[in-house]
Order: structure tokens, then C-alpha cells, then sequence
């Protein structure tokens, strides 16, 4: 009998704690809501596998960054040579994942340095199924529940076979982009292009954008 009190009790608690956690969140399946109330959780748990790779010289890339477009979320093209002048921050998302909560940490980071920098999402259902919905229900979840404002690209493949991305392709080759060879691993791994066109940083899925670690990198990329 005490059992059963201290697990409603504990089941309470818990629903209380999901309901609090997502009092702005809007059309947010149940799986959306336990995570997003539980990434703190999550990101805690996941920092022993922080993992970072930063470029070691200036070794200029073999192919120019600013001559890739990519098809935008409303199936607009989006030229990179509007960011020259300015860091670029390129990240893999999706919908229904342990790090998605790092939607709203990447715009407190979009906001904060919006003058300095171009973010660009790119929605994938490459890990875990977790993105199955098409682009414009991909934009509205983003807005809704995130407030993202920064750009979100149309849904496509960021690991390495024939369907990749370009974009991805020159991130994750350094036959392209002159030394990185690592393609996104999970969900929200990040990559960061300085305001000349090189690729300086990848970043895993662990270290949050907002984290002091990462806010260093974005520092220290000249």
C-alpha cells in the first residue's frame, strides 16, 4: 500500500513537472513534451561524450564554401555567398529527439549574435526516424514551440552516401573543405564556417550551443 502511494506520488510529481515544462509548447505529441522536459536531463547525462574537432592550421579549403546554395524550408535557394563577412553555424535537426531542445538554445545564440553570424538548420530523418514530418509541418513545430527565426532548410540526407546534401558533402570531405573527414553522427551535431569560407569546428550533439564551451569556439573562430 505505501508502494503504491509513493509511485502515485512520484507519478504526480513527474506529470506536474512534464506539464510546467511545456506550458508554452503547442500540437506537441506526448513523446515531444517528456523530452523536452527532460533534456537538462539528457544533456547531463550525455557530457562524458562531448566531442569536438577544430581545425589545427589555416589550410584554405579546396572548394569554395560561397558557391553552394541550399533549397530553403518554403522551397526558396539561399546563396552562402549572402554570408561572406560572417560566421555560419550549420546544424542537423530534427523533431523527436533526446537534443531537441537545442532549438531553443540555438536561437538565445541566434539572437544574441545575429549581426555576426548566419544560422542555418537542416531537418534530417537520418537518426532514429526522428524527423518524419514533411517541411512545413517541420517549420511550424520549429516556430510554435521554439520561436526559431533563424533558416531552416528543406528536409534532406546529412551522412554520407549518395543522397547527401552538398552542403554536407563539403562539410564532412576534406577533399572539399581541406581537413575534416566527420559527418554528423546524431541529431544536432554542429559545424562552424569562419567569415572567410573555412570550416574551423565540428561539434557533437552533446555540447550544448549555448554552453560555455561552445560559446569559446564561436569566440575564438577569427
Amino acid at each position: 500500500m505505501k508502494i503504491a502511494i509513493i509511485l502515485a506520488i512520484l507519478f504526480s510529481s513527474v506529470a506536474i513537472y512534464i506539464a510546467v515544462a511545456n506550458k508554452n509548447s503547442k500540437q506537441m505529441t506526448i513523446r515531444q513534451k517528456i523530452l523536452k522536459a527532460f533534456y537538462p536531463v539528457i544533456m547531463k547525462l550525455t557530457k562524458s561524450s562531448q566531442k569536438s574537432k577544430t581545425q589545427s592550421n589555416a589550410q584554405a579549403p579546396n572548394a569554395n564554401v560561397y558557391n553552394y546554395s541550399i533549397t530553403l524550408n518554403d522551397g526558396t535557394s539561399y546563396a552562402l555567398s549572402n554570408a561572406k563577412g560572417k560566421k555560419i553555424i550549420v546544424v542537423n535537426t530534427a523533431s523527436d529527439c533526446g537534443f531537441t531542445g537545442q532549438y531553443e538554445a540555438l536561437e538565445s545564440l541566434f539572437q544574441q549574435e545575429k549581426n555576426n553570424i548566419v544560422m542555418i538548420g537542416f531537418p534530417s530523418n537520418d537518426f532514429g526516424n526522428q524527423e518524419k514530418g514533411g517541411d512545413e509541418q517541420i517549420a511550424q513545430f520549429c516556430k510554435m514551440n521554439y520561436g526559431v527565426s533563424f533558416l531552416l532548410a528543406k528536409k534532406g540526407t546529412v551522412i554520407k552516401d549518395s543522397n547527401q546534401l552538398d552542403i554536407y558533402r563539403w562539410l564532412s570531405h576534406k577533399s572539399l573543405n581541406g581537413w575534416n573527414e566527420e559527418a554528423p553522427s546524431w541529431n544536432f551535431c554542429k559545424y562552424i564556417i569562419d567569415e572567410n569560407g573555412q570550416l574551423t569546428h565540428f561539434v557533437n550533439s552533446s555540447i550544448d550551443p549555448m554552453s560555455n564551451t561552445f560559446l569559446q569556439m564561436l569566440k575564438n573562430v577569427k
